[in-house]
């Protein structure tokens, strides 16, 4: 269980990850930004390793839960817009977990981190197959490539759109743009 202490030393971390990237990211910035001393920090994590580990399972952990709360609709163009509403939604009020989940350079620090990184994604699948499946069981979606690359597809295309938020400095619209993306790949995607 995450403690409250914690919630606000990851938040700190966020924000430096946001502003400054993973190289920003030193205990000695982060009790700065807390106006802690690096020993406190240290009473709640032993390295910045550990810090990102728990932003990275909190990520995980509230992804899986805010997803599976989604009403199920037997419509999967709905279904699939509503899981990236979901995700946009909670990217815009907390961008620190999109950086952490696609910094620079963060795949190289440990296996750990690599391991966490990969479950997020195994989230990410099994919250998308079943929609992408069963669309294109139902004739909603294309069966000229595999429900595989259709997910890949439109991942890929929610990763560019939130890079280019992150490139304009958080400044533009991202629920309206990026819901935009998901549409646009939607049309691509589906059956004529």
């Amino acid at each position: 269980m995450i403690t409250t202490r914690q919630k606000e030393i990851i938040a700190a971390a966020g924000k430096l990850l946001t502003h400054s990237g993973i190289n920003g990211l030193t205990i000695k910035n982060l009790a700065s930004e807390m106006d802690f001393t690096e020993g406190a920090v240290y009473r709640h994590f032993k390295s910045k390793e550990e810090i990102i580990l728990l932003m990275l399972e909190y990520l995980a952990t509230d992804m899986d839960e805010r997803l599976s709360a989604l009403p199920k609709s037997n419509n999967p163009e709905q279904h699939l817009n509503d899981i990236f509403e979901n995700q946009l939604n909670f990217f815009s009020g907390q961008p620190h977990f999109f950086v952490v989940a696609f910094s620079d350079g963060l795949m190289e620090i440990s296996e750990e981190i690599n391991a966490a990184l990969l479950k997020i994604m195994t989230i990410k699948m099994k919250h998308l197959f079943p929609v992408i499946f069963s669309g294109q069981k139902k004739g909603f979606f294309t069966t000229a490539v595999s429900t595989e690359e259709v997910i890949q597809m439109i991942i890929g295309t929610f990763r560019l759109q939130m890079f280019r938020w992150r490139v304009l400095g958080y400044q533009e619209d991202i629920k309206s743009n990026g819901m935009k993306s998901i549409q646009s790949i939607v049309k691509v995607i589906k059956s004529k």
